[in-house]
């Protein structure tokens, strides 16, 4: 029943406080994740991130370092972005005990990821876009400052209770899209409608951005990509321009 719970990355990326980082681990393995990704984290010189560790030793240790937030989500079927706010042309934010139930329901067909920004400015924008699902803690908005540890620890908290619940919705039918498979399918986008003229690479406006909004607002399936990409083919002709 909780096997789910191990195919769910908790990303931070670029972390600035080592002892973050161990409170991070130890709330982890309180609620029965251990997949800990770090991306370009600062180094432990004094030992904080193990003693805040605690007894989660084994999830600090095992973390997986990466340079990218990009390589930190290879492989994901989902990646959900904790923001303090609704970003512009993203996808409206859920909830966290909305969004736990999808994140688990996801986690069965392949690895999911939690992903949190810098203790200072949170996720870049950059960083929000390559994410499908955008959630909200309800915290005080008169003071929506919450510690790293402590939003890791609530949102494993929300996933575990949702993992355990008998009356979660069931797992898609149907194997979703990968983040690299999404990548290429907005990489594929780009490149068709930059070749037909409807995109103007001098003046891209939010053309790009609106387009993954749109898409984001759907959990595209991987044979739903399969589709688009095929039809994108199609429409291109072999000399790289598209048909009328």
């Amino acid at each position: 029943m909780m096997s789910s719970l191990d195919r769910i990355r908790v990303v931070l990326s670029h972390p600035s406080h080592p002892g973050n980082i161990g409170a991070a681990a130890r709330a982890m393995k309180t609620m029965g994740l251990s997949q800990l990704y770090l991306v370009n984290p600062p180094p432990d010189a004094d030992g904080v991130a193990r003693a805040r560790s605690s007894n989660a030793l084994d999830v600090l240790e095992g973390a997986v370092v990466c340079a990218t937030l990009a390589a930190a989500l290879d492989g994901t079927v989902l990646a959900a972005a904790m923001t303090a706010r609704a970003r512009e042309l993203a996808p409206p934010p859920k909830w966290s005990r909305e969004a736990a139930p999808r994140i688990v329901a996801a986690a069965a067909h392949g690895p999911v990821a939690l992903v949190f920004g810098n203790e200072s400015a949170g996720l870049s924008n950059e960083e929000v876009a390559l994410c499908r699902l955008p959630v909200m803690i309800p915290t005080n908005p008169a003071y929506s400052s919450l510690n790293l540890g402590a939003a890791v620890q609530v949102m494993c908290y929300e996933l575990r209770l949702a993992a355990l619940n008998p009356g979660a919705p069931p797992a898609p039918e149907n194997p979703p899209a990968t983040a690299e498979e999404i990548r290429h399918l907005y990489a594929h986008l780009e490149a068709a409608v930059t070749q037909s003229g409807f995109l103007d690479p001098a003046h891209p406006k939010r053309l790009m951005p609106r387009l993954r909004r749109l898409f984001d607002r759907i959990d595209l399936e991987r044979d739903e990509v399969s589709l688009l990409r095929g039809m994108l083919k199609t429409f291109m002709k072999p000399d790289g321009k598209t048909g009328s």
